[in-house]
């Protein structure tokens, strides 16, 4: 595609490359108006339209639906955050004109380019929790990334991990996701190297990731892929005779003996095999491997209510339900404050940062209208909320109001503060009472 440098682009100034991919062409972008919601300087993802044959237009169009409304759906400290999603304007350039462009949070760098050099241990081993977190993330939403490999995981200024490049990530429809045809051949599992391409494309499924996370492992860990060969066309054949049995899976003799049985698992020739290492099941045996600390248990994505029960069988029936989900291990509310980005306030329409969030890393004056709106506070409260403030040295607590515009509404007339609410840095909690907030700004002291 023709370069985009110079190009203005909705608020966005595109500057020089940072990458370019089979689907895309990814650029610093600096905000060029003065609009704080938004950081000074971002990526901008753009994927053309128009400029291929039908067919293959079609598929840049289903990767770019495909990847905004993941990353629209969910947000987790694992996964790049994605600010807004503009059109190209561009009548005077064809190649450009009505592309998609996303903008997203700016990387420091790829894992990529880290493996010229050995990790240490200690930093290998932590990239890798961090990633296997971004999957869990992924797979407990229902979706499966489809292209995990080092070029999509990116690092960041603070020294965290965050998944990106989620052109060929699909949601999960019953057992199977569908994606396109397309992929790295070193990280892609046995049953998918022939696999056939159906009307709704490639069937992939969650160990599909688990597969390329064992691949992943491996280099990160010894500096080598797992599976023999000078180029992809021979490791491919010697991942076929793995698969079928005429040869054994040959580690490194540098992979660390306490990862040998995780690599192993995430590297079993077949489906069935590698279900049984769900991305949870992994993440905690890595855990117990570092010595980090466990992650936050994940928020249910329907949770359950308490209602009374109607009659007395109704009431044994639910104290069977409880005393199951305790013995399963169901060990009382979940939590889902570990959702929201660092750098961010965000606010939760249920108790414990579980239910719909809304997040910002600035000021807003009117939640409800502008480019970036909170849409269920016109119908139910804040429930709760994290200060995730990380970035921020004068103005790192959050003030709320009833009112939009900074303003107080009703009972904070009277309150000396004048405001509904203020929560202080890294704090977090459950808000009392009917809480509305219509707008917030940051303040250096609550």
């Amino acid at each position: 595609m023709p370069t985009a440098t110079g190009l203005r682009v909705g608020r966005w100034k595109v500057r020089g490359v940072l990458a370019s991919g089979s689907f895309s062409s990814v650029y610093t972008a600096h905000r060029a108006t003065e609009d704080t919601r938004f950081p000074d300087v971002a990526a901008l993802k753009i994927l053309p339209t128009g400029t291929h044959t039908p067919r293959h237009a079609q598929y840049l169009r289903e990767l770019a639906t495909g990847e905004v409304k993941l990353l629209g759906k969910l947000r987790s400290p694992r996964l790049i955050r994605m600010y807004e999603v503009v059109t190209v304007d561009a009548p005077d350039r064809p190649g450009l004109d009505g592309a998609t462009a996303v903008v997203l949070e700016r990387a420091e760098g790829s894992l990529d380019t880290l493996l010229t050099r050995r990790l240490p241990p200690p930093a290998a081993e932590d990239v890798l929790a961090q990633v296997c977190e971004g999957l869990l993330h992924l797979h407990h939403a229902g979706w499966v990334h489809g292209d995990l490999k080092p070029a999509n995981v990116l690092l960041m200024k603070d020294g965290t991990v965050r998944l990106a490049d989620f052109n060929l990530a699909a949601e999960l429809a019953g057992t199977h996701a569908y994606t396109p045809a397309f992929g790295t051949l070193d990280y892609t599992p046995p049953e998918l190297v022939w696999s056939e391409v159906g009307e709704r494309g490639r069937a992939i499924r969650p160990s599909t990731d688990i597969w390329a996370f064992g691949v992943l492992a491996h280099l990160v860990l010894t500096g080598s892929l797992p599976l023999p060969g000078g180029t992809a066309a021979a490791r491919r054949d010697a991942l076929v005779r793995y698969a079928c049995g005429r040869e054994p899976l040959r580690l490194s003799p540098d992979l660390p003996e306490v990862w040998r049985p995780i690599v192993t698992d995430c590297l079993s020739p077949t489906h069935e095999k590698r279900a049984a290492h769900d991305a949870a099941s992994l993440l905690r045996r890595i855990e117990r491997i570092t010595g980090r600390a466990r992650a936050p248990r994940l928020p249910r994505l329907r949770p359950r209510r308490w209602r009374r029960p109607a009659t007395v069988a109704a009431a044994i029936a639910t104290a069977v339900l409880v005393v199951s989900a305790y013995l399963a291990g169901d060990e009382g509310p979940a939590y889902g404050y570990h959702r929201c980005p660092a750098g961010s306030v965000c606010f939760f329409s249920e108790p414990n940062g579980t239910g719909e969030m809304c997040s910002w890393t600035g000021d807003d004056p009117d939640w409800l209208a502008g480019e970036e709106t909170c849409w269920w506070t016109r119908e139910q409260p804040v429930r709760s909320i994290f200060n995730n403030n990380q970035e921020r040295t004068e103005h790192h607590d959050v003030a709320y109001y009833r009112g939009a515009g900074f303003t107080p509404v009703g009972y904070d007339l009277s309150r000396p503060t004048r405001r509904t609410g203020c929560t202080g840095v890294n704090q977090q909690g459950n808000l009392a009472g009917t809480y509305a907030p219509l707008s917030h700004r940051w303040v250096a002291h609550c």
